[in-house]
């Protein structure tokens, strides 16, 4: 089969791989039909990541039409077509029976090596490095999919592989941000980021409730996407003092929930902040996550402050003695896309939401590597981009 690789930072190839094959009772293959280029996908092309190898598959949003099933699968069966969640779970730890999957205590081959980062080991994901796993992604023909009675879900004929193929990770991920912050009604929200995680986070904090939802970012067509396709009120933190901004906008209060979906992006170019204008001076990398530090400023007392995102590296300077002084409460942690693959696929099969509202591009998969890179660059209004092998 061919398969899109990594071999190094901004090295990507698309290539001939063997087959996967089923190594376990309990695997399913998977002949992909739609994958997605992620946000945290970008964090391994850019090299961020210390544990990839080279001819690494990447891809950890797809689905597609099930071809093999282990002597064990017991509710798939071939022909069927699924939806695959991002993280993978057994469905028997603690963990797991928790409805916590992405913590899951056994998907992870490579464990060992995510305690000695983390201090315990969350579970695997596709295609995301060897400190998650090192599985093989979705950014190719077929994949194999461990543990497959646990993670995939079958989904209707009558909805387009658009419409659902989000349920591996990113309207999971931007509607557990604002479930987990227990938002009341008529709650105001402001969100950092209006990449597709903060997009999907907008949608989810008005089908939960919100009164008013406040997004910021400075790229005008995400800024624009925000607007009109989410109905967000908009700020471009390159022109507005944001802080100040959120507070006149909320009578002076803050927003009672805070999210910071720009994840590795959160650093502002010409930061405000008087020790990254120190570290500046002296020619030094940017330590502070700006989004972060905005959000627990603007948030109102008694507020509750989200990550979703994956930070990439630990950040300097935040004001941990205003979220304490504040009375904030913090939530943040991958995914349990599992948990919400039902509840969301009902709302889309009621309309309530059509989540390919997020897509900009579709290219083959044989130009994910020219994809990668406008991605990246944000080039050509590019917010998300889908690909079919």
């Amino acid at each position: 089969m061919r398969a899109l690789c990594w071999f190094g930072k901004h090295d990507l190839r698309f290539q001939d791989v063997p087959d996967p094959s089923i190594l376990n009772p309990h695997d399913a293959i998977i002949r992909v039909s739609l994958t997605a280029i992620g946000g945290s996908d970008l964090a391994l092309y850019q090299g961020k990541n210390p544990t990839m190898e080279a001819g690494d598959i990447l891809g950890h949003e797809f689905m597609g039409e099930v071809v093999e099933v282990g002597p064990e699968v017991a509710h798939l069966e071939v022909g069927d077509r699924v939806v695959v969640p991002a993280p993978i779970a057994c469905g028997r730890c603690h963990h797991c029976q928790h409805d916590a999957f992405a913590l899951c205590d056994n998907s992870n081959p490579n464990a060992w090596m995510a305690e000695r980062v983390f201090g315990h080991s969350p579970a695997g994901i596709f295609g995301y490095s060897h400190l998650f796993g090192g599985y093989a992604g979705g950014q190719a023909e077929y994949v194999r999919v461990p543990f497959a009675d646990v993670g995939p879900i079958k989904v209707p004929e009558h909805l387009s592989d658009e419409k659902v193929l989000f349920l591996s990770d990113l309207f999971p991920t931007g509607y557990q941000a604002v479930d987990v912050a227990n938002m009341a009604p008529g709650s105001t929200v402001a969100i950092w980021g209006c990449g597709p995680v903060g997009l999907f986070a907008i949608k989810s904090a008005f089908m939960l409730g919100a009164e008013r939802v406040f997004a910021i970012d400075n790229v005008p067509d995400r800024l624009a996407m925000a607007r009109h396709q989410a109905g967000a009120e908009v700020l471009n933190f390159a022109d507005d003092p944001i802080v100040d901004a959120l507070k006149e906008m909320t009578g002076g209060r803050g927003p009672q929930v805070c999210i910071d979906a720009a994840g590795m992006e959160g650093h502002h170019k010409g930061s405000t902040n008087i020790f990254e204008r120190a570290r500046l001076t002296l020619g030094m990398e940017s330590r502070t996550h700006d989004a972060l530090l905005e959000a627990i400023l603007a948030c109102a007392k008694g507020g509750t402050l989200v990550l979703p995102g994956i930070a990439g590296e630990d950040a300097e300077n935040l004001p941990l003695s205003a979220a304490f002084s504040k009375g904030l409460t913090l939530k943040m942690g991958p995914t349990h896309v599992q948990r919400y693959l039902k509840p969301l696929l009902a709302r889309i099969e009621k309309e309530e939401i059509d989540p390919g509202f997020v897509i900009t591009h579709r290219l083959p998969l044989v130009e994910g590597p020219e994809a990668y890179q406008m991605l990246h660059d944000k080039e050509e209004g590019c917010i998300k981009v889908v690909m079919r092998p």
